[in-house]
């Protein structure tokens, strides 16, 4: 699929002496952190580090800038009784220098936070999390699989309280069951008839509902605010669905069925992806996992359409999908018995790799779409779907910013864009013939130690090398490549070359 895609990048490099990636190219910045790493990076366009925060707790999944130019990330408590996939127990928000500004800590043998998180506009933080119920719990609500204690999924609003936190909010979908099993156990009735409720038997993707045998019993894994609606949106991978809830509601109507905008309480105002779940009639429309659920922003293309990343969408391979749900006021319409509406996608990217797992998307404002394949590589497409950006990183989670957006210039200044640069070690290195038939001499490598990464369009490690006078790519097939350069020092920079035999 690739292939279509490389006489377009070649005509650019032909014609772009500097090699950067085109006027169609967003220019703005990426900001990601690895998996149980201590780091996380902010790279602009053209793959330089612009800052990197040395953190003193692993991140556990995502990372967010802030308009005051700091990160909010979750990280990975050391005191954590609960496990599971993504696993986080804190929040915590960083300085440009790594200083913890406040952090909160949301774990012990009851509860703990994992995967995502989606910051407010009140400058609050949500966080999913997981609680724990155990057999005789999950018996007496109507629950008739195995015995093993679960974790169903909460959300928890924090807000900063000195150098801590505080919760001011909290979702509980142990609050939204409903069973068809037993008569005199609470929340009786017939499924069908009640797809704002979870079927608390409702068979689930996972291995007893979490990797490795865990509790993780609908694996949430991707949250999202709308500040015009004041919902929130998730995603659930074991479920195959992504869900609407009313955040307008106090803590005690979220716990019920009314209030709130909606008059629905804490019940789910819609439900998309696999009407099975509830008993409805019509398609499944997405066949595996599912991650990043989000409202596309103002300004963009198909702003207001919730867009997610789909893991198996199109006979197996990922795709980045959006849907417009109907929508009256708060609510959204639904025929009883059936499906919620749309019946299919609205828009589609087909993505160039797969991802089984994890993985990431946005629209930009220039009307790009950015993906970020989990355990792959980052890239940007244009509306034609030709690659314009990509970069060797595939984290779990990873966002794009403009150079405009107020957490950048915070960080980095009022003209990033423009006064970013190459350090001053790497402002004679160069990379030749560029297209090469085989062989590329570099010229001005930096003193002392310097390693060099090539990596394919795919994602792929293709050699690691100590301070090299050339680069052969003989044995590789033509196409478009990517080397790495990083110093002693920490400097670094990205350059695509292409192989013509």
């Amino acid at each position: 699929m690739l292939q279509k895609f490389l006489p377009t990048l070649l005509v650019a490099l032909l014609f772009q002496a500097t090699f950067s990636y085109g006027q169609s190219t967003f220019d703005g910045f990426a900001l990601y952190n690895k998996l149980n790493n201590y780091s996380s990076y902010l790279v602009d366009k053209d793959g330089n580090i612009a800052h990197s925060w040395n953190c003193n707790v692993p991140g556990n999944y995502a990372v967010m800038l802030k308009e005051n130019g700091n990160i909010i990330r979750g990280g990975v408590y050391s005191g954590n009784v609960l496990n599971g996939a993504a696993v986080g127990g804190m929040v915590q928000e960083i300085d440009p220098n790594g200083n913890v500004v406040w952090q909160f800590i949301y774990s012990d043998a009851t509860h703990v936070s994992h995967h995502d998180m989606a910051i407010l506009p009140n400058g609050n933080v949500l966080l999913t999390a997981w609680e724990v119920k155990n057999s005789t719990e999950l018996q007496a609500a109507g629950y008739t699989g195995n015995s093993q204690t679960k974790y169903p999924t909460h959300f928890v609003e924090v807000q900063q309280n000195g150098t801590g936190g505080q919760i001011v909010w909290e979702w509980h979908m142990w609050d939204h069951m409903v069973q068809d099993k037993d008569t005199n156990k609470p929340n009786y009735g017939v499924i069908v008839d009640h797809p704002e409720l979870m079927n608390i038997n409702v068979q689930t993707s996972g291995s007893m509902g979490g990797p490795g045998g865990g509790g993780d019993w609908f694996h949430v894994n991707g949250i999202d605010y709308n500040p015009d609606l004041d919902q929130i949106v998730f995603s659930s991978r074991y479920l195959s669905e992504i869900f609407i809830i009313d955040h307008s509601t106090t803590t005690a109507e979220a716990a019920g069925h009314t209030g709130g905008n909606a008059g629905k309480g804490g019940d789910f105002l819609f439900r998309w992806g696999k009407p099975a779940n509830f008993g409805g009639s019509g398609l499944q429309q997405i066949p595996g996992p599912v991650h990043d659920t989000r409202w596309i922003k103002a300004g963009r293309p198909n702003a207001g359409l919730i867009q997610f990343f789909n893991n198996q969408g199109s006979s197996g391979n990922s795709t980045v999908d959006a849907i417009e749900p109907p929508r009256v006021g708060y609510n959204y319409t639904h025929t009883a018995g059936q499906a919620y509406l749309p019946a299919t996608y609205n828009w589609r990217h087909n993505c160039f790799s797969n991802a089984a797992g994890q993985s990431a998307s946005d629209r930009l404002p220039n009307g790009n779409t950015f993906v970020n394949l989990s355990g792959g590589y980052m890239y940007e497409v244009d509306s034609n779907n030709v690659l314009v950006w990509q970069y060797p990183e595939g984290p779990a989670k990873a966002f794009r910013y403009t150079c405009d957006d107020p957490g950048i210039i915070a960080l980095l200044g009022n003209t990033p864009c423009t006064v970013l640069g190459l350090a001053d070690e790497l402002q004679d290195f160069t990379i030749y013939p560029n297209p090469s038939n085989g062989v590329f001499r570099l010229g001005g490598m930096p003193a002392g130690t310097a390693g060099l990464e090539v990596w394919d369009l795919t994602g792929q490690l293709i050699s690691r090398q100590q301070n090299p006078l050339q680069l052969d790519l003989s044995n590789q097939p033509d196409g478009i490549y990517f080397i790495h350069l990083t110093t002693e020092n920490g400097h670094s920079l990205t350059r695509k070359i292409s192989l013509q035999k």
